[in-house]
């Protein structure tokens, strides 16, 4: 029963620091968590250390636990693969989507619309993850979806940032436009060119997000 209540802390707490919950350089307070999950401290200390052996939480003598922050070189590399990574899967969707799945995708590209013009970033980015989960399901590769899906979690924090910069929810939505039309004319080379664009940060954009984490740290601290 113990070991089951801390998994459960663990998998609350892990999801929050990865959805943007907590910010990077956050503290992480255990007498709050604890409160926050009605357990003891006991096991908010054990799941601190398996985060952090996870590479999520760092640990600080006599300071406590923070929200890990990812290095500058780290981030870009992560970037860097995930575009690569994505851009795989829209080649191969590209050859692979059956006139159900096109279907699926045009549905959530409209529906990513309607949250563009919102302008709610958080709405958007709820309704980009199902864009981008539909050409997952599209290339019909469980295990290369599966990676991708491992480093797009890690850093969901990240990725909500960029959607905060300005005019960047509708610079996503307008490339989506370009995604779409290249998967549903089976243009695998297009379709995968325009993926890994997408996700690049580079340039301007990858200026603004710094600036956003820099932000996010002064806060933090």
């Amino acid at each position: 029963m113990a070991r089951r209540r801390t998994d459960e802390v663990r998998e609350r707490l892990e999801n929050q620091i990865l959805t943007g919950g907590f910010a990077p350089g956050a503290r992480l307070d255990e007498g709050r968590l604890a409160q926050q999950f009605g357990v003891s401290r006991t096991p908010v200390r054990e799941v601190l250390n398996q985060l952090s052996t996870a590479g999520l939480v760092e640990l600080r003598p006599k300071r406590g636990a923070f929200v890990a922050s990812l290095s500058l070189e780290t981030l870009v590399e992560m970037f860097e693969t995930m575009a690569e990574l994505e851009a795989v899967c829209g080649r191969l969707a590209a050859r692979r989507m059956t006139e159900e799945e096109c279907a699926r995708l045009q549905r959530v590209h409209e529906s990513c619309g309607r949250a563009a013009r919102t302008g709610d970033p958080d709405l958007y980015y709820a309704e980009n993850a199902l864009f981008h989960e539909a050409i997952y399901d599209g290339c019909h590769n469980r295990f290369l979806a599966g990676e991708v899906r491992r480093i797009r979690r890690r850093l969901q924090p990240y990725r909500r940032l960029q959607l905060r910069v300005r005019n960047r929810v509708r610079d996503s939505y307008a490339e989506h436009g370009e995604i779409v039309a290249s998967l549903l004319a089976g243009d695998d080379r297009r379709a995968e060119e325009a993926l890994r664009s997408h996700l690049m940060v580079q340039g301007e954009r990858f200026n603004q997000l710094v600036a956003g984490l820099d932000a996010l740290g002064a806060k933090a601290g």
